[in-house]
């Protein structure tokens, strides 16, 4: 029984970090040495991110220094306690405006939607972010609500797999899932190559969605109704542990908030094992790798990007999407591949689509979707 997605929302901070305002950060917080220095500047340009968005930026560009707006990251690394107390009051209102968005362009009432899956890695709190959206959405005091937690970057796949099984135990469910991630709240102090590319690449967001089995469930009848999109379905979803990989990545709970270990062996590891498992599992689908004329890759980073494209044979512009988003709002964990298939909606692409989406483990998702 396929997942209708009849409505979709991202956020980002209003307030924006330039490629320029992050090396500063980072020279200040991790460069040890003049060589150090040199060095940051050249891992944050590889990165491509142009831009990323901060909670806890406090003024906007123009008005003051980096280190007057972020002051949050001073002479010492904020302990965890401070950094998750950052959460507690950020990733509430940044989530609302997501699943608001999302619930306004499914045009569903609120009231409809019986189920309630938040994604979240970069913080923990409880009452937690699903009762706020309950609270500020006025969603149903019987919502069902289930948490995916500490998944890392394919978070928003895993929760999409619990919103389909959710559907298919009962076709009358409306599932509102929200994605939301504060990854500037776990910039790393000190030089360690691995942690310092962590802070290069990524970024704050939330992404939401409104899905159910049932093609046509009860809607509103908006007086500004949002303009009309495609919808995605997805199809099917699958898994992939890679062995003898778990050291190659990881994020970890410290004394100075959540550490990210990423080795620069991930893309190869990654690259040698997507191919003949992605062939296996599309072939369970009967649907051929070469059918597929939309994708949404997980970006990483640019290189991982690169390396999904050399080993798949995929056209430079079927990465467009994964790459604009990178550019424009960094990595944003979980959160992320649903912008890039919110992109693809909304520039009515074909199908069928893949989306991909790595983590820890080293582990992969894959989900197929129609449009329609």
């Amino acid at each position: 029984m396929p997942l209708i997605l009849h409505g979709m929302g991202t956020a980002v901070p209003s307030r924006r970090l330039s490629q320029a305002d992050a090396v500063q950060v980072a020279h200040r917080i991790n460069a040890e040495t003049p060589e150090q220095a040199r060095l940051m500047t050249r891992i944050y340009q590889k990165t491509q991110v142009l831009s990323r968005g901060s909670v806890l930026l406090e003024k906007d560009g123009d008005d003051g220094t980096i280190q007057e707006r972020l002051s949050f990251y001073g002479e010492e690394s904020p302990g965890t306690a401070e950094r998750m107390q950052a959460f507690e009051d950020h990733a509430g209102e940044l989530a609302l405006e997501a699943a608001a968005k999302a619930l306004s362009d499914s045009e569903l009432s609120s009231a409809a939607i019986t189920h309630l899956v938040t994604v979240s890695c970069t913080g923990f709190q409880s009452p937690g972010v699903d009762l706020y959206l309950i609270e500020k959405l006025a969603l149903a005091p019987s919502v069902q609500r289930t948490h995916i937690g500490f998944m890392g970057c394919h978070g928003a796949m895993n929760g999409l797999r619990v919103a389909h099984a959710f559907a298919e135990m009962d076709p009358k469910a409306v599932v509102l899932l929200c994605a939301v991630e504060l990854c500037s709240l776990h910039m790393a102090y000190g030089w360690h190559p691995e942690k310092v590319v962590a802070n290069a690449l990524f970024a704050d967001g939330a992404a939401a969605l409104v899905a159910s089995a049932d093609p046509s469930p009860v809607k509103l009848s908006p007086v500004n109704p949002s303009p009309s999109h495609q919808s995605l379905v997805l199809q099917r979803s699958g898994s992939m542990v890679i062995p003898n990989s778990a050291d190659l990545m990881h994020w970890e709970i410290g004394d100075h908030g959540f550490a990210m270990g990423l080795s620069p062996l991930v893309p190869e590891t990654v690259g040698a094992a997507l191919l003949p498992w992605l062939r296996d599992w599309l072939k369970e689908q009967a649907i051929d790798l070469e059918a597929v004329t939309s994708w949404a890759v997980h970006p990483g980073g640019p290189k991982i990007l690169s390396t999904c494209a050399e080993v798949l044979s995929l056209e430079p512009n079927l990465l467009l999407d994964s790459r604009a988003v990178l550019q424009d709002h960094g990595n944003m964990s979980s959160a992320t591949i649903l912008f890039i298939l919110d992109r693809l909606r909304r520039r009515e692409c074909s199908g069928p689509c893949l989306a991909l989406a790595f983590g820890p483990g080293l582990s992969a998702e894959v989900a197929l979707f129609d449009f329609q």
